[in-house]
């Protein structure tokens, strides 16, 4: 929130136009004593404070301390995890199933993924699921074969940890650990996650505020989280239609206005395959970072989110959409 005081005897009219102008939408204040000043809507684009005060009558702005700030250091900057550049020029891809389910298939994936021309293997170990009889992930012995895959294919390894004592165990083995959609307001979770150290995918709460959101990631780099990529997953709405909603509004926002890193998850938003491709080109459009995607080398035969679950050469074609330049080799041929 943002307010602007005016000197005494300037023209509130003449300010106001050149305030909206410059994109800022104004309520009239008046003091008990006379002097005249605006709110600022929070709608309003974002500009240097210096650009108002050098308006003929405006003699201060003041605004509200962010209740985010160590988030809002990291803004408009980059994130490396391995090598790879978050915010760069080119969009990151990472991609995988949804559930490590085996050795054999995680090391599949990880072959399919990398053929892609994708720079992370995603996969969930642990995985949370609504009914307690659905499949929830090999467990520990699932991070392990995930790592060997990998790396034996160049690949980071991102994962989600689900419980608070299972950080150490995941760390050890992920390159980035994710927060799931779940999760967003485990604080007891972000503190633990961020008390290691290393850089966190978090994704919005199926019913969260933007606000909310970046709150999280202030959890988490106030516990000491090396960065904080946002991820926007879908929300919640009134329409089954899909699964979710992929809201392009919150991924224009948080890059263009908060500046932060900010990952699309297309998968989980439409829940179907066909959606995919073209609500990956939309969420790039709209300024996303990158793409997590759900791959799968026999969805039909997943365990967890086989509908949503991309084959190689349609998780080809998206990289080639981003620009990612096909990676050619004897066991990719193959796919």
């Amino acid at each position: 929130m943002m307010w602007i005081q005016l000197e005494p005897g300037a023209d509130a009219s003449e300010v106001r136009a050149q305030l909206q102008a410059l994109g800022q939408w104004t309520t009239k204040l008046t003091g008990t004593d006379g002097t005249v000043g605006f709110q600022v809507a929070p709608h309003s684009q974002p500009i240097p404070k210096g650009r108002i005060l050098a308006i003929e009558g405006v003699t201060d702005v003041a605004s509200a301390n962010s209740p985010h700030p160590l988030v809002d250091q990291q803004a408009k900057g980059q994130v490396v995890v391995s090598g790879r550049h978050f915010g760069g020029d080119r969009p990151i891809l990472m991609a995988g199933p949804c559930s490590v389910e085996s050795e054999a298939q995680i090391h599949q994936s990880a072959a399919m993924v990398a053929a892609a021309g994708a720079s992370f293997l995603r996969g969930g170990a642990f995985k949370p699921r609504t009914s307690p009889y659905a499949y929830r992930g090999a467990g520990p012995e699932g991070l392990v074969w995930m790592r060997q895959a990998a790396d034996a294919h160049g690949l980071g390894v991102i994962t989600e940890v689900m419980s608070e004592r299972d950080v150490e165990l995941v760390a050890r083995y992920a390159d980035i650990m994710q927060i799931g959609s779940r999760n967003m307001q485990n604080y007891a979770l972000l503190d633990a996650v961020g008390r290691a150290g290393m850089p966190v995918m978090l994704k919005r709460g199926m019913h969260g505020y933007v606000e909310e959101w970046l709150l999280a990631g202030e959890h988490l780099m106030h516990a000491g989280a090396k960065a904080v990529i946002f991820c926007e997953r879908g929300i919640r709405s009134f329409d089954n239609v899909a699964r979710n909603t992929l809201d392009l509004t919150a991924v224009a926002l948080l890059k263009h206005v908060h500046g932060q890193v900010v990952i699309a998850d297309p998968s989980h938003a439409a829940g179907r395959v066909d959606l995919i491709p073209a609500l990956s080109r939309a969420a790039l459009a709209a300024g996303a970072d990158g793409l997590i995607l759900e791959a799968h080398p026999n969805p039909a035969q997943a365990r967890s989110d086989g509908p949503q679950s991309l084959v190689g050469h349609q998780l080809q074609s998206i990289a080639r959409d981003m620009g990612l330049p096909p990676v050619h080799s004897e066991a990719h041929a193959r796919l």
